[in-house]
């Protein structure tokens, strides 16, 4: 069996008793998830001197809330785990506190939040634990019913544990069809021990996204490029225009230049076809 939680058991099952009181025993796991807290807190770009109303989606025990806290935000949290929940509840966190199954959508009145954060919670979507589940359908609700209760202009910030390349494509692409704009911020990409990867959401539109720890300037232009690039691709796919820089595009820019009368090369083979990039 793999050693990955989510493929153990569904989330309200695995996170029983036993595995909630952890969060309040474990000095290194209470650690690591405040260091995350931090650091998705930081990634949200709140403005300065000012308490916002933030979701914490998969909240647990509390952990990530009493960050917020600290910080002085108000705070609402959403877990799954009745356990977790109680714990929570024993501790006496400041924050609201639902019992929820994210894959159903977020039940709160629009523009609602100005922000949201999630540690470790996001890739348990990604499973299909029941017969009508569809992890696809699932993120598209959960990401569509966030977009609807953040305010515009704001972020959500996701702390997860991708399993592979083609799980954070599931994820970001459905993420983009609910209407967010983002991408990974990947930290410490060189570490095994350190890498930490932040899936950062915005709902203003296309923006710069926050510098990644451990990373040097041509590693994160890079990055920021290719999801930038992924996105333009698959709005002109849904447009029903060929993607640019296609054979089919450029097929299409040779005709057009040819219909004004413009001096054009005759169509090959080679027309459209990728080059290797050389290294000097």
């Amino acid at each position: 069996m793999s050693g990955r939680p989510e493929h153990q058991a569904p989330p309200e099952i695995f996170y029983n008793e036993d595995e909630a009181r952890k969060y309040t025993r474990n000095t290194r796991m209470i650690e690591i998830q405040l260091t995350m807290s931090e650091r998705a807190v930081e990634l949200l770009c709140l403005p300065e001197n000012q308490s916002c109303h933030i979701i914490d989606l998969g909240c647990g025990s509390g952990l990530s809330g009493e960050t917020l806290t600290e910080q002085g935000h108000v705070w609402t949290g959403v877990d799954i785990s009745a356990a977790m929940l109680g714990v929570a509840k024993e501790k006496e966190v400041e924050g609201d506190l639902l019992l929820g199954d994210l894959g159903q959508g977020l039940p709160f009145r629009a523009g609602a939040f100005d922000g949201a954060i999630s540690i470790s919670a996001l890739q348990w979507l990604c499973n299909a634990d029941q017969r009508t589940h569809n992890p696809a359908k699932r993120l598209y609700k959960f990401f569509s019913s966030l977009y609807g209760c953040l305010s515009r202009g704001s972020r959500a910030v996701f702390q997860f544990y991708p399993e592979n390349s083609s799980q954070v494509e599931l994820i970001t692409s459905q993420a983009m069809k609910a209407g967010f704009t983002g991408g990974l911020v990947v930290d410490y990409p060189n570490s095994t021990k350190a890498k930490k990867f932040f899936l950062c959401l915005m709902t203003g539109g296309q923006q710069p996204l926050p510098a990644a720890l451990g990373v040097d300037f041509k590693e994160q232009a890079s990055n920021h490029i290719a999801f930038s690039q992924k996105r333009d691709k698959i709005k002109q796919l849904r447009s029903g225009k060929a993607p640019k820089k296609s054979r089919d595009w450029i097929l299409e820019k040779k005709e057009r230049r040819r219909r004004q009368g413009k001096e054009t090369r005759e169509d090959s083979k080679f027309t459209g076809r990728k080059r290797p990039s050389h290294v000097w």
